[in-house]
């Protein structure tokens, strides 16, 4: 981990700025939106607009990348980033905020893909998958973080906006004075959705609807905590509890993942998950148990990324792992698009209390399809499995695709040690 901190420093830097810019997005412009009197349903459009053009900036990035260079992409993106952030206060207005959430969403899409294909060419074989697990903490710390700095002004004045630009424009110092020769950028051929369902149908049902949970954790925990009645203050710690939990639960559900059958792995976590959220939400008014379901929430849904991929790749062969990702990235970016709205819809009929009926509803959908698919297909033995390799929902499919190849790799080694 040292040698992978020394070679990739600046660009962890970097990125450590670019997701607290990113991580105070959200939270504050659901703070700002509640004291602009914006509805539940106007500012779960704006939340959507992120998803929508994260998702279509994933497939164009990797063209812009090919005609005009890595450099040239990640500056004029994280530049249209940092300017969008200075608009949302200089205009607040639901409409031009969700085309502004639109184009940042875009915009960190090709961000990612060029910070992760910089960080994939600095690294080695050895070390490919200890730089890219520092990468995934190291965005976790930055949202994290960034809750906090919530609390050092008011919402409704334009100082923590320019708090999320500066730190979007400072982002760029350490990554473009830094980085080696741009690698040369090559995408992998994405599977048909219809041949990778019927690999893995638990794999595409569970990935699209996690997508769900995250668009509900990454855009509107403010929105609830503003429809809540919360405090500032609680609105960025029950955000920061969210990512907390899934930093720490990525390691111990990574580990019981290699140990245990998945499929059951999946329907314990998300089964939890579900029945927590049904029991606690008539407590949520409580702050333990508020921030107890929002650490089971990220505790769940975060690692769960991981382990969907983990348990698609158990039924590929190894070749196809990297051409799966894309796949499952599109049904993950999908899923993510429409739950925002949905969300804003449920909490102007019903209340804030339906922010986390609707994650327990998901949660327990996708458990169901798991049982449901336990009696469709036996599982496959543990020491057939393949390797578990941490990645996180708003990663690139860059980082899929590391992640793909180094559990391909960790395969092939442990292949080769049992013939050995």
């Amino acid at each position: 981990m040292i040698t992978v901190l020394k070679n990739s420093w600046a660009l962890l830097l970097g990125m450590l700025l670019l997701m607290a810019g990113n991580g105070l997005q959200g939270t504050l412009l659901g703070i700002r939106g509640a004291a602009e009197e914006f509805s539940p349903a106007a500012m779960s459009y704006v939340m959507s607009g992120y998803f929508a053009g994260f998702l279509g900036g994933s497939y164009l990035a990797p063209v812009m990348i090919r005609r005009v260079g890595h450099v040239r992409v990640f500056a004029a993106l994280a530049s249209l980033i940092s300017a969008a952030f200075i608009l949302y206060a200089a205009i607040p207005n639901p409409i031009v905020w969700t085309l502004m959430r639109v184009l940042v969403g875009f915009s960190f899409a090709g961000v990612y893909v060029t910070a992760e294909s910089w960080l994939n060419d600095a690294a080695t074989n050895e070390t490919r998958g200890k730089a890219l697990s520092a990468y995934m903490i190291i965005q976790m710390i930055g949202i994290i973080g960034a809750q906090f700095l919530v609390n050092f002004a008011d919402a409704r004045e334009y100082t923590l906006f320019v708090v999320m630009s500066v730190l979007v424009s400072l982002s760029f110092l350490p990554i473009l004075l830094s980085i080696s020769p741009a690698p040369v950028f090559h995408a992998t051929k994405r599977m048909g959705l219809i041949q990778l369902f019927r690999t893995s149908p638990t794999g595409c049902v569970g990935t699209f609807l996690l997508g769900a949970v995250f668009a509900a954790i990454f855009g509107m925990p403010a929105v609830y905590g503003t429809e809540a009645g919360l405090s500032v203050r609680d609105i960025s710690v029950f955000v920061a509890v969210i990512y907390f939990g899934g930093l720490v639960m990525l390691v111990p559900i990574g580990w019981l993942s290699d140990r245990m059958d998945r499929r059951l792995l999946i329907i314990i976590c998300t089964g939890f998950a579900g029945l927590s959220l049904g029991l606690g939400t008539s407590f949520a008014d409580q702050r333990f148990v508020l921030f107890a379901l929002a650490f089971i929430v990220g505790g769940v849904a975060n690692p769960m990324y991981s382990l969907l991929i983990a348990y698609t790749n158990d039924y590929l062969d190894q070749q196809d792992m990297a051409s799966a990702s894309g796949g499952l990235l599109f049904l993950n970016g999908v899923g993510a698009v429409g739950a925002p709205v949905m969300i804003g819809w449920l909490m102007t009929m019903f209340g804030a209390d339906a922010y986390f009926a609707f994650l327990a509803v998901i949660f327990l959908l996708i458990a169901g399809y798991g049982l449901y698919r336990s009696t469709r297909r036996e599982a496959t033995p543990v020491s057939e499995t393949a390797s578990y390799a941490t990645v996180l929902p708003q990663a690139s499919a860059v980082a899929v695709e590391v992640a793909q190849e180094v559990a391909q790799e960790m395969a092939e080694g442990n292949a080769a040690s049992e013939n050995s």
